[in-house]
Order: C-alpha cells, then structure tokens, then sequence
C-alpha cells in the first residue's frame, strides 16, 4: 500500500509555513556579491576596498556568505573575514592548476601583492572572527618568479589567531611563501586545499581543542618542476611542508606533500609540542619525510602513512626522531621506499618508537651499508614488519635502553646488528634461508648484482645489468664471506678495473693487510689464510671517482670504485661440485 504524500496528509500545515516563510521575509534574505560594492574582476582594478567594504556590512549584518564570481581580482592590500562570514568562490573541489601563465588562471581568482620582500606585517587573509572562512578559491601571487632563488618572503596567505571553528575549504593557494598560519585557532577546519607553498605549507600553535587538517595535497601546482632546477631545489631542501607545535590531539587525514626538505614537522614552541592522530599521511621525495622534534606523552600515532626520499638524493631519511623528543611516535602500516639512506632513525634517549606491521622496501641508497632502522637510544619495539631487499634491517647502538625485535620478516634473513647486548630482544623473525654446510663451505660462488648478493656486501653500490648481473664498489666496500675455520682458501674475482680507480695502494685487503695489488686486469686471484670464525671479511679498496666529473656527458652522480661480476671461494680440500651462495643450490661439477 502507497503512503500518502506529505501534501495530501497536511495541506494547511503546509500552505500556513509557506505563508510564514514568506511574511517573515525569508526568501528574500540579502545576497552578498563582491561586484555590487564595484569589484572588477579584470586582474588590474585594486579591489582592495570593495571585497573589504561587502565583508564588513555582512559581518555587522550577522554574517553572510559573501560570493566572489568567475573573474581576477587585484587584491593590492590585504582582507579581514569577519566572524560568521564566508568569503565564498565558484569551487566546490579544491582547484590545481600546471605551469601555465598567471595570467591565464580561471575561476575565483584573488591576486596577492602586498609585504613582497618580508614575512612580517598582515596577513594576506585574516580569519578575524569566530567561524570566519574562505572556501572555492584561486590566491596567487603574480610577482612571483621560479627564477627568484632564495624565494622572496612574502607575510602568511591566511592566517587566523585567538578564533574559534574558522575554516579554509576547496581552495588552492599558489606559491605564497607561507600557506595557512593557525594559533589559538582552536577547531579549526582546513579541508580540500591544494597549492605549492614555498618555505612553509601549514603552521599550528596553540590549538587547545582538536583541529582537523583533511584532504590538503602540497604538490608543485604553477611551477614548472625538475629536480634540478634550482628553485624546486631550495623547496625540496629548506621548505617545510606541515607544521604542529603545541595542538592537544589533533586530527589529521588524508595528506600529502611533494618535494620539500620537511614533509611533516612536530616541533616545540614556548607553549610546548603536538600530539594527535595522523592518518593516511604522504611524503614523497623529502629529504626528510617526517622530523619529530618533540611529543606529548600521549604521542604521535600514525597510521597508513607512506614515505619517499629525496629524488637524486642519497642521504635521504624519512622518519628523524631528535635526541629532545620524551613522547612516543607509533608507526603501523606505514611503507617507506625510494631513495632512501636510512628508514627511521631514532636518536631519542627519553623516547619511545614503535612500529607495526610497516614495510621497509628500500634503503641505503649510496651503498654505505646503512640499516633500515638506526636505533642509537631510548626504547624501540618493532613487531610484524617487512623488509623488501637484502642488507642490514636494523642497527641497535649501545645507548639504546631497550629494543624489542620480533615476528619481522626479511629478504636474505632479518640480520641486526646489536651493540646493546642483552638490552635488545630479538626472536622470531625470518632467518636466512641458505644453509651453509661445511661442505657448501669449502667450494662455492657467489654472482655479484644477482638477487642474494646483499648477505656478503657492505658498501657498494646497486644491483645492475650490464649484459650481466654486476654492481660497482665503492672506494672501500667489504666482503663477508663463509668459511669453514681453520681452512685455507682460494680466492677468484671476475671485475673491471677502470683506469679512474688505480693508485698505488689499491688492492684486496684482510684485517688491514694487503693480500694483493689491483691491477688493470679481468680477474683477481689470492690465497687466504685460515680464520677461527666462520667469515672472513675483506676489503676491496681502490681510487674512488665519479662519473659526471670525468665525463661532461654523464648525469651519473654516484662515487664508484670498480665492477665485479662474481667471486669464487675454493679451499684446499673441495670437492668438485660448487655450491651457489646467491640461490642456496648446487651448482654443475667444477671443470
């Protein structure tokens, strides 16, 4: 059976509210238009005093929201929201825009221009009231130049202090030298905001009850990006993406940041440091992706984030926690990978670091030999974690209090190295799956650049393919390689020796001794005498060089050494078959 209609149950009711709606006056509410105070939005009329003049008559009205229609505006001051005013674009979606000419923008556009040349004096856009907004527009600055390196500092683009629930929604603000600056901004809501801030994206201070910052995306929009220029260089290694200091739990969703020196940074003002819960937050090429300078108790939770370093760089650390930090930082399910030189390093004694079911896939860029995980104090535990390639996962220092390692999984076995001793508690996590016998021991060989290779190597440089596998040394990289104690070995190595990498003292070293000279030649071949342990750890050394600096043609930045290709080890009593130290299998009989 069909229910009556609304208008078929109560058609007095409902013709008696229209009557009351309409001698109240409500359909006939005020509408609030910046070019009915005489703004021009033709990109070169100063509508300065218009935009200003409809923004106080709504704010003394009560509030309104004030619409800006599809044009440019020449801003040549600076504008003040009143409280319960919205000064409302065209945009329901946060805007972007690419390289394209300034002048060519769409949609709300406001053109920013005063304190050029200083950081001090109004911002562009005061949120002067409570519950005072922006949402649905374009900010750019049409001084700026991608040709001005150091940037030129301009004052916030909006800024908002001792207000409450004001708000910035579906706007994007392109190029201003520092974004949106909240203090005493308590529940503040900043929503679908896009933009390329140049030394600083977002700065919180003193928000005493929760702030939501979702959906704000820092991407290099109007700029015309590469690597190397010298203008996304100085973003990419001074600029600040987002900024907490003193927040009592702050909520923070779906974020990301592109190329800057900071992604996000907890630090401590006066009024003391961050806590709150972060959420699906992104950092890519960052030289450093996230720096905990300090933390309330309660801490920093953080939870689906995902970390990148720095293109081209290979010193590159995602998460930095400063020796000062005395709260907790939680990871879980959080993935770092790229150009990376270290994961995490926790340099805190007072802190605590944990990190749950995250996925470590890349690290040690330069071939250095660093950990994924660089513990040097405090207390750690790391649980149910992944490591995507071969090489050290983790580096426990002496000052570490406590570090609890367990459940983690690992290509080529979880190895640690542990200078805590009984301080660190490692168990249950993926062992190397070669099983070295004695006999795999005595006669086996190992493919440099070839999966498996990491387990022997310190302090070279990636895996490559040049018609085979093969990776470059570096001016010193070791070998660590299985024996069987007490027996003597045979040592092969097939290798280039480019002409850049001889000197005098270059050769294959054992416990600070030469065995033999590197010479210009294909293979390398030396005795080694027995060991009581079960590894003997050489050291390739030769004249380091890099590629760029003796060919002008070259991009290629690394330090290099020499190639090898494969090392063969044979004590005096092997047999003929010879075991495969990247793969654990037998190899075909030795001929």
């Amino acid at each position: 059976m069909k229910h009556p209609g609304f208008f078929q149950l109560a058609p007095a009711f409902v013709l008696a509210f229209w009557f009351a709606v309409t001698a109240s006056g409500q359909t006939n509410l005020p509408r609030w238009n910046v070019l009915d105070e005489g703004a021009i939005g033709d990109g070169a009329t100063d509508c300065t005093t218009a935009f200003q003049r409809v923004l106080d008559r709504a704010g003394k009205a009560g509030g309104a929201v004030v619409e800006v229609p599809a044009g440019q505006y020449r801003i040549a001051g600076h504008l003040a929201i009143p409280a319960n005013t919205t000064l409302q674009g065209i945009y329901r979606v946060p805007p972007t825009c690419g390289p394209m000419a300034i002048g060519k923008l769409t949609g709300s556009v406001l053109f920013a221009y005063e304190g050029r040349g200083t950081q001090d004096g109004p911002p562009f856009i005061q949120l002067a009231g409570n519950n005072a907004a922006i949402a649905g527009l374009i900010i750019a600055y049409p001084d700026w130049k991608q040709t001005d390196v150091p940037p030129i500092p301009y004052p916030p683009c909006v800024a908002s202090t001792d207000t409450e629930n004001v708000g910035v929604r579906d706007c994007c603000l392109l190029n201003p030298y520092e974004g949106i600056k909240l203090v005493r901004a308590h529940r503040h809501m900043v929503r679908n905001v896009t933009g390329y801030p140049i030394w600083r994206g977002l700065y919180v201070d003193e928000c005493y009850d929760i702030g939501h910052i979702e959906n704000v995306h820092y991407w290099p929009f109007g700029v015309n990006y590469k690597p190397e220029d010298p203008f996304c260089q100085w973003v990419n290694t001074q600029g600040v993406a987002f900024e907490w200091a003193r927040t009592d739990w702050h909520y923070v969703h779906n974020t990301f940041c592109f190329g800057y020196g900071v992604g996000y940074k907890f630090s401590q003002s006066k009024q003391g440091s961050a806590n709150g819960n972060f959420l699906g937050i992104g950092a890519d090429s960052c030289q450093r992706a996230v720096v905990v300078e300090q933390a309330q108790p309660p801490g920093l939770l953080i939870s689906n984030g995902e970390f990148v370093g720095r293109w081209s760089s290979t010193d590159a650390v995602c998460m930095v926690i400063a020796p000062g930090v005395e709260g907790k930082v939680s990871l879980v399910n959080c993935s770092f990978w790229g150009p990376i030189d270290r994961c995490v390093w926790m340099r805190a004694p007072a802190g605590q670091l944990t990190a749950s079911a995250c996925n470590f896939v890349q690290w040690d860029q330069g071939g250095v030999g660093s950990p994924a995980l660089q513990i040097d104090a405090g207390r750690a535990i790391v649980q149910g974690c992944t490591f995507g390639q071969e090489g050290l996962a983790a580096s426990i220092g002496p000052k570490a209090i406590s570090a609890i390692l367990t459940a983690n999984q690992a290509a080529g076995g979880f190895r640690v190295d542990n200078q805590a001793g009984k301080k660190a508690q490692i168990a249950l996590n993926e062992g190397d799956n070669i099983e070295w016998g004695e006999t795999a021991r005595r006669h086996y060989a190992l493919e440099i650049g070839a999966p498996g290779d990491g387990r022997y190597l310190r302090n070279w440089n990636g895996q490559e393919r040049v018609n085979r596998p093969v990776r470059w040394s570096g001016p010193v990289s070791q070998l660590s390689l299985p024996v069987n104690p007490g027996e003597a070995y045979t040592l092969s190595m097939e290798l280039s020796v480019p002409p850049a990498a001889l000197s005098p003292e270059a050769g294959l070293y054992l416990d600070g001794q030469r065995l033999c000279p590197l010479t210009a030649t294909n293979r390398l071949t030396t005795a080694l005498p027995p060991s009581k342990e079960t590894r003997q750890v050489l050291e390739l050394r030769c004249k380091s060089w890099v590629p760029r600096e003796t060919n002008p043609g070259s991009q290629d930045g690394r330090t290099l050494g020499v190639q090898v290709f494969s090392v063969t080890m044979q004590s005096a009593t092997a047999g003929a078959r010879k075991f495969s130290a990247n793969t654990g299998e037998w190899l075909e009989e030795a001929k």
